[in-house]
């Protein structure tokens, strides 16, 4: 119980409450409801790997069909892949390289990251719902009038690589793929869309087909030649950090002169995009940066 202070004022009694002091310890803090966190486990990423998030669109054969993407390749919804993307990285700049193709694209963190201390959950649910608002956010930016029927779905997994030669051969393996893929997609649509042939034909007839078969294909039949195709289709995209310079006007005024413009130029770091080899050692040597030494 409180004792209460008694004093007199001007012949009276009063009777005064004294304050009260509040711990902040963490001891206060504490409830026998806490006991819960243990059921949390330990996915702390290990140390020296690299990180890599990557995200797959869930059910995209059905959203781009429902949303009219052109086939076997839509510009817009591959630009807003990477835009999305670059929002990622612009978000989180311990992400040394990015790479997309199609409906999935992969974000590597460096080694030396501590974003989120490492927990594979933090970074894996940051960077799947960066990326999904931002390809909601950017939405009419690239469809323009056409309408978002309904909102996209991507999943992620995280997967840690301990060498630069495991990270190199993880983005070959993906940049094999899109080849591969694209190869075959762009078989497959030019004989529905100027042969002819269902999709249940054109699927009978890739069957069992090799890259040559497909190329010759397309070569004898249609006149084309897959080597022109689009390097963005055939390689994908890369998103990388870099130094560039930047030029703008700026008007000045000088002492009895009249006002004037002037060309600045800064040079800032920023993401870029390429789709070129990453196969072979001519874009690593042209970017040793992306890499820590192993």
């Amino acid at each position: 119980m409180l004792r209460l202070l008694t004093v007199t004022v001007r012949g009276f009694k009063q009777h005064k409450t004294p304050r009260l002091k509040f711990s902040t310890s963490s001891v206060m803090a504490k409830s026998k409801f806490e006991y819960v966190r243990n059921f949390e486990l330990d996915d702390t990423c290990l140390k020296n790997c690299y990180i890599v998030v990557r995200l797959d669109g869930r059910s995209f054969h059905k959203f781009s069909d429902q949303h009219k993407f052109i086939k076997p390749n839509d510009n817009r919804a591959l630009g807003l892949m990477t835009r999305s993307a670059l929002s990622v990285m612009e978000e989180l700049d311990d992400i040394t390289i990015a790479y997309g193709q199609s409906d999935e694209f992969s974000f590597v963190f460096k080694r030396s990251s501590n974003w989120f201390k490492r927990r594979a959950s933090k970074l894996m649910t940051h960077v799947t719902s960066q990326f999904s608002s931002s390809y909601v956010f950017y939405w009419k930016e690239y469809f323009g009038e056409q309408p978002l029927l309904y909102p996209p779905s991507f999943d992620g997994r995280v997967v840690l690589y301990p060498s630069n030669q495991n990270l190199r051969d993880y983005l070959s393996w993906r940049q094999a793929d899109c080849h591969i893929n694209n190869l075959y997609n762009t078989t497959f649509w030019t004989l529905v869309q100027k042969g002819g042939l269902t999709t249940t034909q054109a699927e009978s007839r890739l069957n069992g087909t090799q890259a040559a078969d497909k190329n010759e294909i397309l070569f004898s039949e249609f006149s084309i030649n897959y080597n022109d195709e689009s390097p963005m289709h055939k390689k994908g995209t890369y998103l990388i950090w870099e130094m560039v310079n930047e030029s703008s006007t700026k008007k000045i005024n000088r002492p009895n002169e009249a006002e004037t413009e002037v060309t600045v130029t800064r040079t800032r770091k920023k993401v870029t995009a390429h789709h070129c080899d990453i196969i072979g050692d001519q874009f690593w040597e042209e970017h040793p940066d992306i890499l820590e030494r192993d």
